[in-house]
């Protein structure tokens, strides 16, 4: 696993590079001494940036060494540390004046190797074009190539790197091979090379080894930071597919749903001989959705499940996954009852309920995370064990796929201990606690990535004492942090 270790920093190296040659360098005619300003110290680099810094000169200075990965300017106007932090930078000072960050300088005997650095420069190799975002933490993903997508067979992927012909050897990796560790050989064709692999629905990271070095798929335009510098090609082996027969005059169609926020235009669904199609990988959970053709939006026909919307007309629905039953106990003279939630925004006339002997019920299909959710009983909101509580009060919580438990000791004379952070919009009386000997505890889903969260208690906002990851706030207070591999 050497050459892939070795290829999975060099991009970072090559920044070191970058910044180790400035200070060698005199500083630019538009720098001012004070605002931006790059320097060794105590064997690592330094970067420090006043907050008022020249807009001109911080952009001619990112763009010429190449920093944009590393955010400077929403580190200086939004106080945003991920970037850098990811990178590998250090955060030395962050105050009203001035953010100093830094990194340890790598070892000298590579910065003299010239075959380390022409590995450096050929790390990567992306076409140029415009390149989307993969989904990160959503419930939908579809793929995009250039062109020559990936055949699929019954559960086989067929993988193709096109050209390179020259290569003595071609081999795929990715996060289903453990990278280097279980790379597969690809076989040679007259038009590339070629490698069938049994997959299973899902979102999946890969790139091509050919002769040694690590590339993107030049076909497809789906790609994805790690984190770490490393920029990998992204594909998804579809689960689902949207069809559409019929409209086949029409110029455009295009589906939207819950599970891309309702954007118009961003799913464009391709032509075929009857009509018109979109494959795609959904996650576990309940969507809503509709089709637009030609700018007239419409349900699905062919799908008789649906739910009522806010136009009075009717979004289709489809469920991935195994359903939840809701109940809701007595009320048994009740007309009518909703289910309603964060998972649906909490519609109080989309999710009715059925009677039954002893209450009533209704099955939903919801994927990992965190959710709050009510009753909305012959219009009075009810919780979950079916007492009144108000319209903007939280609501009852249910956790699904719980992956981390945070946990707060001592504080036993507390009356209420809540939990909030970024994963709840901040709110203060949400996410309640419960004691468990000298602890308070709450498991909760947390999705991939970095979160920000303090515990309230007895209305005292405070930083979580037991963790020693922090940062400053927009209110010159202090946040605890918790990332989620």
């Amino acid at each position: 696993m050497t050459s892939d270790i070795q290829a999975r920093k060099y991009n970072g190296l090559f920044r070191s590079i970058l910044l180790f040659l400035l200070v060698l360098l005199p500083l630019c005619p538009f720098a001012q001494q004070r605002e931006i300003k790059y320097s060794l110290h105590n064997g690592s680099m330094q970067i420090l940036l006043g907050k008022k810094a020249d807009t001109t000169a911080l952009d001619n200075f990112i763009k010429q060494y190449d920093l944009g990965d590393l955010a400077l300017k929403r580190l200086i106007s939004q106080n945003f540390t991920d970037s850098v932090i990811n990178l590998g930078w250090m955060i030395e000072i962050n105050n009203k004046e001035v953010v100093v960050i830094s990194k340890p300088l790598f070892a000298a005997g590579n910065f003299n190797d010239p075959a380390a650095l022409l590995k450096l420069t050929g790390t990567v190799n992306l076409s140029g074009d415009p390149v989307p975002s993969a989904p990160n933490n959503q419930p939908l993903g579809y793929n995009a190539f250039r062109k020559n997508p990936f055949t699929v067979n019954d559960r086989v992927v067929n993988f193709l790197l096109r050209n390179n012909k020259n290569a003595k050897q071609v081999l795929l990796a990715g996060d289903f091979t453990n990278w280097e560790t279980g790379a597969l050989p690809m076989t040679r064709t007259d038009s590339g090379w070629i490698l069938p692999v049994k997959m299973m629905p899902g979102k999946y990271l890969y790139k091509f080894i050919a002769d040694g070095n690590w590339i993107t798929d030049p076909d497809n335009k789906l790609v994805e930071n790690d984190g770490e510098g490393n920029t990998n090609s992204v594909y998804f082996f579809t689960n689902t597919i949207f069809k559409l027969h019929g409209f086949t005059n029409a110029k455009k169609a295009t589906l939207s749903g819950s599970f891309n926020h309702w954007e118009e235009n961003k799913l464009r669904m391709n032509k075929t001989n009857t009509g018109w199609e979109l494959p795609v990988f959904l996650d576990t959970g309940t969507y809503t959705y509709r089709f637009i053709i030609d700018g007239r939006w419409m349900a699905d026909p062919a799908n008789a499940n649906r739910y009522p919307n806010e136009f009075n007309e009717f979004n289709s629905v489809l469920s991935i996954g195994k359903p939840l039953l809701f109940r809701l106990p007595g009320h048994a003279t009740a007309q009518k009852v909703f289910l309603a939630g964060s998972f649906n925004d909490w519609r109080d006339f989309e999710l009715q309920m059925t009677k039954t002997d002893s209450g009533w019920q209704i099955p939903y299909v919801l994927g990992a995370g965190n959710y709050e959710y009510k009753f909305y009983v012959d219009g009075k909101w009810m919780d979950a064990a079916g007492k009144p509580v108000k319209k903007n009060a939280p609501g009852s919580i249910l956790v699904a796929g719980a992956n981390h438990v945070f946990r707060l000791k001592g504080y036993g004379t507390a009356k209420s201990i809540f939990l909030a952070g970024d994963f709840n919009g901040w709110s203060p009386n949400a996410f309640a606690m419960q004691k468990e000997g000298n602890e308070w505890v709450l498991p909760l889903h947390l999705t991939t990535g970095k979160h920000l969260y303090k515990f309230v208690v007895d209305g005292n906002w405070i930083k979580d004492p037991g963790n020693n990851l922090w940062e400053k706030n927009e209110f010159d207070g202090e946040n605890s942090i918790i990332w989620v591999k």
